[in-house]
């Protein structure tokens, strides 16, 4: 009894000085470990270790056998060598692991689980690290072969990886990684991982799987990273002058600097704050994305609004000497409709409906005004079978469809339908058109001018051609008096030809004669 007592003491004394010797070499080794591994200076304020396991009486018969050194850390830092004035590459404020006592001064070390709380990843820029004197041979590397330590699992809680641009008067992306844990495939190998993160813009939630690295110690932007991934509840609001929730799916491949991605979003509730209608827009996406500055090169891009498919392609990119990213973007829609594209762009209902065919250049500036002040535009468009949806625009429409077939007085002409086609160009708010055509069966109309989108006001000048004669589209005695000046308006091959002048808004248009230098008809529309 007292042979036994005296062994369970001894075996705790024992213990407690075990653990007085482990502590010193469990921290010089976790130094060195995060040193050669990350190729940086190591800070650490404090690591506690503890014995934990058997009970000391069984480990003192089993000769230590399954007993095992829990550790406890608090403040580790790491600053990459030659820029210890800088910022730490990561710290924690927290770590805990276990490493069993009997495997403790083999090679390699293995530790089945490491728990981190509080880490902040900083990575810096391309290029804006001293050159170390690293071979370019991948073996030359620091790996888990050479440091001698296998880590297993990684648990990471309350995280925030932040990608520094190479322009100071950047603001650094910001991630919040709430959760994510780290698998190791084996020694030089990348490690799996999944993750739960929220990104700063547009705000939302990533829940993500993949693989990660082996870490870059000489440059930690090219470490390695791919996967797939569900964005959800992104808020579009974020950015200017659109509003939406994005839903999306998709995989990546690259590094944290550079990655390739491709998906598809779901945004049922997409609009512009300008008009405030929603319109459900869906994309498949290919882009790639420069972590270190955020420019994003868009390939064709496929997407459906509403009911119209288009496709677009260009670039969000920050120009030399510009404090703001712009936007360059081609868009081609061979098959579009007009009801999509006018619910999304105008407030209150659709004026007009038809089938669209419309290519485009767009261009953002950087934004420091509204966006439709800001937005440039050059293209041409056409629209087939188009029907207007406002009464008293769509009244004057099948009038003068009557007049220009000759039957001012025909009533069963109703509803006729639209042609319209021309070039475009839009700057500073204003829409000018200079070869803008308008078709409507026994009447055409080719005009020049343009369309303010600040106040809605119109500005066309133009001519009109009827096939009829000018007193074919009168009745009664406003027939026969006009009779006598047919000839006078007969003119390149129409029955009337008229100077006009198309103004008023989009709602309530003014069709009227023009009374100023007059155009030929050769030449208006272009």
């Amino acid at each position: 009894m007292c042979a036994g007592a005296a062994g369970a003491v001894a075996a705790y004394i024992g213990a407690r000085r075990a653990a007085a010797r482990v502590q010193p070499y469990i921290r010089s080794q976790a130094i060195a470990y995060l040193a050669k591994r990350f190729d940086s200076e190591v800070q650490l304020d404090s690591l506690e270790v503890s014995l934990s396991g058997k009970s000391p009486v069984t480990s003192f018969l089993m000769r230590r056998r399954g007993l095992a050194a829990h550790v406890n850390g608090r403040g580790l830092s790491l600053r990459l060598r030659g820029r210890e004035n800088q910022p730490p590459i990561l710290s924690v404020q927290h770590f805990t692991f276990d490493v069993d006592l009997e495997k403790i001064y083999k090679t390699p070390k293995e530790v089945s689980l490491v728990r981190v709380e509080g880490m902040e990843i900083a990575v810096p820029p391309k290029g804006q690290r001293p050159n170390f004197s690293f071979s370019q041979s991948d073996s030359d590397q620091p790996s888990e072969s050479s440091t001698g330590t296998l880590i297993d699992r990684i648990e990471i809680s309350n995280a925030k990886l932040i990608l520094i641009p190479g322009d100071a008067s950047r603001e650094p992306l910001k991630f919040d990684l709430r959760n994510v844990t780290l698998r190791s495939a084996g020694i030089d190998r990348e490690m799996k991982y999944s993750a739960d993160l929220s990104i700063p813009k547009p705000p939302g939630d990533i829940v993500s799987q993949g693989n990660f690295g082996p870490w870059n110690a000489k440059e930690p932007g090219d470490t390695a990273l791919d996967g797939h991934y569900t964005f959800s509840h992104a808020d579009l609001g974020v950015f200017e002058a659109i509003a939406g929730i994005l839903e999306s799916t998709g995989t990546f491949q690259g590094t944290l600097n550079k990655v390739s991605a491709a998906g598809e979003t779901y945004t049922p509730d997409f609009r512009l704050t300008s008009a405030g209608n929603r319109v459900p827009l869906r994309t498949h996406f290919e882009a790639l994305v420069d972590g270190t500055n955020g420019n994003t090169i868009l390939k064709p891009v496929r997407a459906t609004l509403g009911s119209t498919s288009f496709t677009t392609s260009g670039a969000v990119i920050k120009h030399e000497g510009a404090r703001r990213r712009s936007i360059d973007l081609t868009v081609s829609m061979p098959d579009g409709h007009m009801i999509d594209l006018l619910r999304l762009a105008m407030k209150g209902p659709p004026f007009m409906e038809g089938d669209v065919e419309f290519e485009s250049s767009i261009e953002i500036p950087p934004l420091n005004a509204e966006v439709r002040d800001k937005l440039k535009l050059d293209g041409k468009f056409r629209v087939l079978g188009g029907r207007f949806l406002t009464g008293n625009v769509q009244q004057q429409i099948d009038t003068l469809s009557r007049r220009g077939q000759g039957q001012p007085s025909n009533q069963a002409i109703e509803n006729v339908f639209s042609q319209m086609q021309g070039s475009f160009k839009l700057q500073k708010a204003v829409m000018t058109m200079s070869d803008l055509n308008f078709f409507v069966p026994g009447a055409q109309v080719a005009v020049s001018g343009a369309y303010n989108l600040s106040n809605d006001v119109l500005d066309f000048r133009g001519v009109l051609r009827l096939d009829a004669r000018i007193s074919q589209t009168m009745t009664g005695w406003k027939h026969w008096v006009l009779k006598p000046i047919d000839p006078f308006f007969e003119k390149e091959g129409a029955g009337t030809l008229l100077h006009i002048a198309v103004t008023g808004t989009t709602s309530d248009p003014k069709f009227g004669l023009d009374h100023g230098p007059k155009i030929s008809a050769k030449t208006a529309g272009k």
